[in-house]
């Protein structure tokens, strides 16, 4: 890890709360924020910080020294407590701002308060779960963003033995294949466009959702 950061998650649900201990566990500094006492106390042992708070206690949040954290991340499921969190995170002068969206509108409300990513964690999780049903051949896809796309594919009988020159996904299918993982676990990044892939390896590539959704088609 090239730094340690000071994170707030503002919002011990079991978004928040997982987003809270993935932190911790990568050795982030992490105060979590909930109104709920009984949260906070079952997350009081897993994160370096964890008080309880209601977001309109303003005098309570402003006593919790904000200002000094790098990220904050709102991942409170009501609509008007999340915009005041967001709110206040960015009075306080936090340059990055991740905040929950249950629907659009709820999404661009956070946007014109100053959060500079929003996450639609049931819908993005519905389009990765669709995905890796849908195609057999595809183990795992994330969107990076609203064009770009991150899968694992795992290589067709077809494929197996050709190397990525011979496949040339990048031509026919304007993908970038930034890994590849094989099966004895081992992950290599620096790859050899000569090199015949082997059966069980998985292509990682990454590529806007057109070309993405071609190359699910093409396998």
């Amino acid at each position: 890890m090239k730094d340690k950061r000071q994170f707030i998650v503002w919002g011990l649900g079991r978004f928040g709360s997982s987003v809270a201990e993935t932190l911790t566990s990568l050795g982030h500094e992490v105060l979590g924020i909930d109104n709920n006492e009984d949260v906070v106390e079952n997350m009081a042992d897993k994160l370096t910080h964890a008080v309880v708070c209601d977001v309109i206690d303003e005098k309570t949040v402003n006593s919790l020294g904000i200002r000094n954290f790098d990220v904050g991340v709102v991942a409170i499921g009501n609509l008007e407590p999340s915009l005041l969190a967001t709110l206040l995170l960015k009075e306080a002068g936090l340059k990055t701002i991740v905040a929950k969206a249950s629907n659009p509108i709820h999404g661009k409300m956070l946007k014109k308060l100053g959060a500079t990513k929003i996450i639609y964690p049931e819908r993005d999780m519905g389009r990765r779960v669709g995905h890796n049903l849908a195609y057999t051949n595809i183990l795992d896809f994330v969107e990076l963003s609203d064009n770009i796309c991150l899968m694992e594919v795992n290589l067709s009988q077809s494929m197996a033995g050709k190397s990525l020159a011979e496949l040339d996904v990048r031509r026919k299918y304007q993908v970038n294949v930034v890994a590849v993982k094989h099966r004895d676990g081992s992950t290599e990044m620096t790859l050899e466009p000569t090199k015949p892939l082997q059966e069980g390896d998985l292509l990682v590539v990454i590529g806007s959702r057109k070309s993405v959704e071609a190359l699910e088609d093409g396998i």
